[in-house]
């Protein structure tokens, strides 16, 4: 119990300490599974966390096993075809030429450098195929690239996933088969083949029947969660019951589908498997790192270094610059992804459990059972080498490549009540980007029916940059009524987003009691609260403009709004919008209007679009 309650704690305050180092969580995992484990035995008589101790026979494997397949359904949902259009022929070469290439190329680094077993230098070079949503998430979240590169990192570390375990499982029955035939080939072709098949139809499958259950109605609001937890499960076991190891592909392939449909519960289920993934990789990586015995740990020399340095500088690089020949994509933009493949939770595990049965199988020699021992510290090598370079140098390397997205001119509004709908439809006419949050569906709806772009979700939610390109957005308005939203929303955009463009509505509270110091970041007007807002949106019903003909007009209209006049917008003869904020004073422009709500005293306005 101990152990277990150690684990747990160990794992949550690992997360927090990587959320404020801004580094992804498998860093300071690994580094505490390390301690507890194979560095305490070195020092005390046992480890302080014995993953034998916790888990009998085969029960880590299938604890693994099926915690992985619920992190890639999680990532799997996150995976929407619309975005990949652009760039698909360089994730689709890079799930394809990719995986050759380091396969290839890791067995021949490993076989001459390290000695291996040409039959162990192959599993070592099909182990680190894979990335990961785990290591790279963060790293986008942190860094907010490009849109390309944002969609082509974030779709092949999730697909790359199953694909790399798919390999993985060949090359470990190439193995226990003794080498390479013509048998074992057409076998090993063949089982791909329904290995493939298997994975993708039940995946198929068990996603349209969660989205028809739900569709009907037939699970209640409280139960949909876990009852898609455990259709998950199900879909993996039933996969992998068809065909062995098919199991991770069908629940990747369960989450894309239902990313692509239109299922509103989807925002909930992303919501509760988005908390589960946390858990499960906490206690994931600390129990692996503590597994590795310190004999293992010895076994690594300064070749081990060369061979992170070939995976790091050539076989990365390779991959990605022959998979975007005649792509999309600009130099910059393949030099950055060529630098950012860090590998994750499923390159662990599988090392995990392979290591233990070369290891254990006495079929083989002594001399593939030895080199086996080395997978396991190596591929943690590869791990902590990729997470720790690559996570630390992830956005110093875009700055310096100039690939961070600049287009921020785009909105974020928190609210699509009446009054974010109004001012999102008037952006939308500008033909400026903008999202609108919400959790209400009723206001979701209605947006919809407008034809704006929605999220349904939680703003404080840390997958929110899987959802919302913050390639775009550089500007955020939190509209809610509850100022406390309002504050840490703003709070987030600025700190975890890195945009200062944060604003929010006066509360009613600032509004009352003038000896409260007013903020710096209010919108529109210190006499705009929330219900001044929705008051006069149910009046006026149109956002107009009025032309401004000097500073002092301009400042007329911005600085001195009367209560049924709102200024929103100050937009100026390049289209370029700047939000009306509080107490803020404005440079005029020759030919800038103002965009409002109200009622205009001094002069006629005129609707948006028109000349004033």
């Amino acid at each position: 119990m101990i152990e277990l309650s150690a684990i747990l704690i160990l794992g949550i305050s690992a997360q927090w300490i990587a959320w404020k180092i801004k580094m992804p969580a498998i860093f300071p995992l690994i580094l505490i599974g390390l301690v507890v484990g194979p560095l305490a035995s070195h020092f005390l008589d046992d480890k302080m966390i014995d993953p034998a101790r916790i888990f009998s026979g085969k029960m880590l494997h299938y604890f693994v096993s099926l915690s992985v397949g619920v992190i890639l359904f999680e990532g799997g949902l996150t995976l929407r075809l619309k975005e990949v259009r652009k760039v698909a022929s360089t994730v689709r070469n890079l799930l394809i030429i990719g995986p050759i290439v380091t396969l290839i190329g890791g067995a021949v680094a490993a076989h001459y450098i390290l000695g291996l077993d040409v039959r162990v230098a192959m599993l070592f070079g099909s182990l680190i195929i894979v990335t990961g949503p785990t290591v790279i998430g963060p790293i986008l979240r942190n860094v907010l690239p490009s849109r390309n590169i944002t969609t082509v990192l974030r779709w092949e570390s999730i697909i790359i996933d199953p694909i790399g375990a798919l390999v993985a499982v060949l090359m470990y029955e190439f193995i226990l088969s003794g080498g390479m035939s013509t048998e074992y080939t057409f076998t090993a072709l063949w089982t791909f083949f329904i290995t493939i098949m298997s994975g993708a139809l039940w995946g198929g499958f068990c996603a349209f029947l969660l989205y028809y259950f739900i569709k009907k109605s037939w699970v209640p609001q409280y139960l949909i969660n876990v009852f898609s937890l455990a259709l998950v499960l199900l879909c993996f076991s039933g996969a992998d019951l068809l065909a062995n190891e098919s199991g991770l592909l069908g629940v990747t392939v369960m989450g894309m589908i239902l990313a692509n449909l239109k299922l509103p519960e989807l925002a909930d289920i992303l919501n509760f498997k988005e908390s589960l993934t946390v858990l499960l990789i906490s206690i994931l990586f600390i129990i692996l790192a503590a597994n590795i015995d310190m004999d293992q740990l010895f076994l690594l020399g300064w070749n081990s270094a060369i061979i992170l340095g070939i995976v790091i500088l050539l076989l990365r690089p390779a991959s990605v610059f022959l998979s975007s020949i005649r792509s999309h994509l600009s130099f910059r933009e393949r030099l950055y992804i060529s630098w950012i493949g860090p590998r994750g939770i499923v390159a662990a595990a599988i090392a995990s459990i392979f290591t233990i049965n070369l290891v254990e199988n006495e079929t083989l020699s002594q001399s593939v059972r030895d080199d086996a021992q080395l997978l396991l510290p190596l591929t943690f090598l590869i791990i902590l080498g990729t997470v720790i370079l690559q996570g630390s140098s992830a956005k110093p390397v875009a700055k310096a490549l100039g690939v961070i997205g600049k287009d921020l001119g785009g909105f974020a509004i928190l609210g699509a009540h009446e009054g974010g709908r109004l001012i999102a439809a008037y952006l939308k006419r500008m033909e400026v980007d903008v999202v609108l949050v919400d959790t209400n569906r009723s206001n979701l709806n209605e947006a919809r029916m407008m034809g704006l772009h929605v999220v349904e979700g939680n703003i404080l939610s840390d997958d929110l940059s899987e959802t919302i390109s913050f390639t775009e957005i550089g500007n955020f308005m939190a509209l809610t009524s509850n100022n406390e939203l309002n504050m840490l929303a703003c709070r987030k955009f600025k700190q975890d987003f890195d945009r200062p463009s944060a604003f929010r509505l006066i509360s009613r509270n600032e509004m009352k009691y003038q000896a409260l110091v007013r903020p710096k970041d209010i919108l529109f007007s210190n006499k705009a609260d929330f219900l001044a807002l929705i008051n006069m949106v149910r009046v006026n019903t149109e956002v107009l403009e009025v032309a401004v003909k000097n500073e002092r007009e301009l400042k007329l209209f911005t600085a001195n709004p009367h209560d049924d006049f709102l200024p929103l917008f100050v937009r100026y003869n390049d289209n370029r919008l700047e939000l009306v904020l509080a107490n803020h004073t404005y440079e005029y422009s020759e030919g800038c209007k103002v965009a409002y709500i109200g009622q205009l005293r001094k002069q006629p306005a005129a609707k948006v679009n028109q000349e004033s």
